[in-house]
């Protein structure tokens, strides 16, 4: 009786070891899995643009609108960034000092709450530098073909102004143009420095900016003083 109890306390303490060591085995590879970082894929922006609001996207680009350019329309210090497919504002409280021609990886959820109408980024948890790259060129546009086609991308309109220039401030001006396609209107930024006293109705300018909106309005927002021309 004694070795067959000895045989199967030592058959149940053998049993009850590899329990133990599987039970440690799942356990581990669970944690493993549970807390392994997973590699968000990276989408074109084009791509990232057809989803639903609230998505949680990964893109790249190169950034077309420094830090903090429209912070006094948009009351952030977000930027633009753009690829070969489109573009997109991305929001973030903290201006990150990004200039033109930087290369980035940005992860952020979709949505329109920045500026009414205007797909955005927001709740950003990752901005990755990529390094450098060849700066954007501007898409050449009619004044009547600025809208969701272009929208988040660098345009470039020429055409007169049509109307007094509008002061908005604390916000910014507002310049109507049209080249004969249809009126469509900049929005200069105070935040960006431009000085818009010049500029006065019958005149011919060529704005070159971020295609963006603003509730039902389309808009053409420059970035620097050398994005507006006064031409001949």
């Amino acid at each position: 009786m004694l070795r067959i109890r000895t045989s199967t306390t030592r058959l149940a303490v053998t049993v009850l070891s590899i329990l133990i060591l599987v039970t440690f085995l799942v356990t581990l590879t669970n944690d493993s899995v549970y807390s392994a970082p997973s590699t968000p894929k990276t989408i074109s922006i084009a791509e990232a643009r057809s989803l639903p609001l609230g998505t949680v996207v990964t893109i790249d680009g190169s950034v077309t609108v420094f830090s903090g350019a429209f912070s006094s329309n948009t009351f952030d210090q977000g930027f633009a960034i753009q690829d070969r497919t489109g573009g997109i504002y991305v929001s973030v409280p903290d201006n990150l000092g990004l200039a033109e021609r930087q290369q980035v990886r940005v992860t952020g959820t979709l949505a329109n709450t920045v500026l009414p109408g205007l797909l955005v980024l927001v709740d950003v948890t990752e901005i990755k530098s990529l390094g450098s790259g060849p700066k954007v060129p501007a898409l050449p546009v009619a004044t009547g073909d600025v809208g969701e086609a272009t929208e988040g991308t660098i345009v470039r309109i020429t055409g007169t102004i049509t109307q007094p220039i509008v002061n908005d401030l604390p916000f910014g001006f507002m310049i109507f143009i049209n080249d004969g396609s249809g009126e469509v209107h900049s929005f200069v930024c105070a935040s960006t420095g431009i000085d818009v006293s010049g500029l006065s109705p019958g005149q011919t300018i060529e704005v070159t900016g971020f295609s963006g909106q603003f509730s039902r309005a389309f808009e053409v927002d420059p970035r620097t003083q050398n994005d507006i021309r006064i031409l001949p």
